[in-house]
C-alpha cells in the first residue's frame, strides 16, 4: 500500500489537471466512478483499484506528452479524481485501529 501511495506523492502533472481533479475528488463516489473506469461487477479492493488506475493514468500521461490525437483531458482528470478518492480511502483505512 505504501508503494502505491508513495508513487502518487511523487507524480508531477500540470497544475491545471491536479487542480481540476482536487475539485472533483470532493464529490468522489466509489461505486459510480470506479464502474466507469473498471467496468461492472464486484469492485476491487482500494489498493487493487488504485493500482489499475495508476496504470491507466500512466497511459494517459504518455498520450498527453506525445500530443496524441486520442488524448482526452477530461478522461485524464476523471482518472485522477478516482486515484485521489481511492488514495483517501486507503489512508483512512490505515488510520483505523485494529480490533
Amino acid at each position: 500500500m505504501k508503494d502505491t501511495l508513495n508513487t502518487l506523492a511523487t507524480l508531477r502533472r500540470p497544475r491545471i489537471l491536479i487542480r481540476a481533479a482536487r475539485i472533483g475528488a470532493a464529490e468522489y463516489r466509489r461505486d459510480a466512478h470506479l464502474r466507469r473506469h473498471l467496468g461492472y461487477g464486484p469492485l476491487p479492493r482500494p489498493e487493487a483499484a488504485l493500482g489499475a488506475l495508476v496504470e491507466m493514468e500512466a497511459a494517459l500521461e504518455t498520450q498527453r506528452r506525445q500530443d496524441s490525437a486520442g488524448y482526452v483531458a477530461s478522461r485524464h482528470v476523471d482518472i485522477l479524481i478516482a486515484m485521489m478518492g481511492e488514495a483517501r480511502i486507503l489512508r483512512a483505512a490505515a488510520l483505523q485501529p485494529v480490533t
